[in-house]
């Protein structure tokens, strides 16, 4: 699991999202799930839990990404600490965090990608049905 620079956002993978212990102790409050591949966690009943199954390719439903988008931009912007996780927190997560953060402050895709520490490969068929999703 690793925070994007200073901010109140992590990126993870499906099992961070489903170590309750880890979860509370970097004092996250909401767990954005889209690991379609996992069954859902069971984070008790203190924790937001948004769970939005989507696929790394594209053929992503708009609606889906839109209520993800949405979401996700509102907990960046109200500063909620949020940890955003996928299957192995390469593809998914980290794409999606930084289309909702750039959203949120100004930045592009590639300078968000800048304050991401650790692996990534991003999909540039998920990255485009976002942007869309966000024009």
């Amino acid at each position: 699991m690793r925070q994007i620079g200073n901010h109140p956002l992590w990126i993870g993978t499906a099992r961070d999202a489903r170590d309750l212990q880890l979860v509370l102790a970097a004092g996250i409050h909401a767990v954005v799930d889209l690991a379609a591949e996992e069954p859902p966690a069971n984070l008790g009943r203190d924790l937001i839990y948004l769970r939005f199954p989507i696929v790394d390719g594209g053929g992503n439903e708009e609606k889906r990404l839109r209520s993800l988008m949405a979401a996700l931009t509102s907990l960046i912007r109200d500063r909620v600490p949020t940890l955003v996780a996928c299957r192995l927190g390469m593809s998914r997560s980290p794409t999606v965090a930084a289309v909702a953060f750039g959203q949120v402050h100004g930045l592009s895709v590639a300078s968000v990608m800048k304050l991401m520490d650790g692996p990534r490969d991003v999909s540039p068929s998920l990255l485009r049905e976002l942007e869309a999703v966000m024009a």
